[in-house]
């Protein structure tokens, strides 16, 4: 059987003791442009620490914005393994959300032209940061269980649309900024300690399903959800902050209370996700069913779970 890597981009927020526990050898970076200044992205604070990026991306006054790697650099990625007589399994964070599939799609086409004997393929999660971090972890894991380059991609395509991710916004500033909602509405829903919570849709998009007052309501209510909505409990979470450690590592401690799951990971959001999605997430990423059309399911989930921890 010929062997493959597993070539995600850096948007999978995977943290060095995930690609160390499930094999994750190597990965696409990215940029992040900090006013004048034009840094490489990368799984870990190496470049730019998590406070500095954080409180920089919280001041309003620095233009921040990430940019996913050139053409190029991913065609002179390819052909390295390309040159080695590997298969090639891309990766990338969903096409909906951002242009990383496609240029992935047309570096792959120069390398199948050159190398004929390289399959390369190229797959579009619709889901991004943990959750599409979830989809690499299983892809590796199913290679080292030793399935073939086919089986790891036809797992991929049809779990893709079973990962579930729920948990709360814990600063509303960065979202007005964003312009999703006004400023005087992130104000009053900091200053009553609002915290909006979503799952993703069918692209990628997180949709918000429901608002809980007070952290604590909101951690326990995502705990109650993963456990309604988890296909079972023989699987893998992960957690996700954007510079929210202690709420992740809490959650984490709820989450294992609460269930048997096989391992609970917890990951930063890194800096090219992390300039989209700004500071003050927490997530948790599962399997379960497939997501329903319009997240009617996930809504009457998620309010159900609230409404079991508000009478606790």
């Amino acid at each position: 059987m010929k062997d493959f890597i597993i070539l995600p981009d850096l948007t999978c927020d995977c943290s060095e003791e995930i690609r160390k526990y499930f094999g994750l050898t190597d990965y696409i970076q990215g940029y992040v442009h900090i006013n004048d200044e034009s840094l490489r992205t990368t799984l870990d604070w190496s470049i730019i620490s998590r406070d500095q990026f954080y409180k920089t991306l919280a001041n309003k006054k620095n233009k921040v914005s990430s940019a996913v790697a050139s053409p190029e650099e991913f065609y002179q990625c390819f052909k390295q393994y390309a040159e080695q007589g590997l298969d090639i399994l891309s990766m990338s964070l969903s096409s909906k959300i951002s242009s990383t599939y496609s240029i992935a799609a047309s570096a792959a086409k120069r390398i199948q032209e050159e190398y004929p004997n390289c399959n390369i393929y190229c797959f579009d999660s619709l889901r991004m940061s943990g959750s599409f971090g979830l989809l690499v972890a299983y892809a590796c894991e199913l290679k080292a269980q030793g399935k073939t380059f086919r089986e790891v991609i036809d797992w991929l395509e049809i779990n893709k649309h079973c990962v579930h991710q729920m948990g709360p916004i814990d600063d509303l500033t960065f979202v007005a900024r964003r312009g999703q909602i006004s400023s005087g509405k992130a104000f009053m829903g900091n200053l009553v300690g609002i915290k909006p919570m979503g799952d993703s849709n069918a692209d990628g998009y997180v949709t918000v399903l429901a608002k809980v007052k007070g952290i604590k309501k909101a951690l326990d209510a995502t705990v109650a959800y993963l456990i309604k909505m988890a296909k079972s409990q023989d699987q893998y979470v992960f957690i996700s902050h954007s510079d929210r450690e202690d709420y992740a590592l809490t959650l984490k401690e709820k989450i294992e209370a609460a269930a048997s799951f096989k391992k609970v990971f917890v990951s930063d959001v890194f800096s090219g996700c992390g300039t989209n999605i700004g500071p003050g997430m927490i997530g948790v990423y599962f399997l379960g069913d497939p997501v329903t059309k319009d997240l009617a399911k996930e809504k009457e989930a998620l309010n159900a779970a609230i409404e079991e921890v508000t009478h606790v």
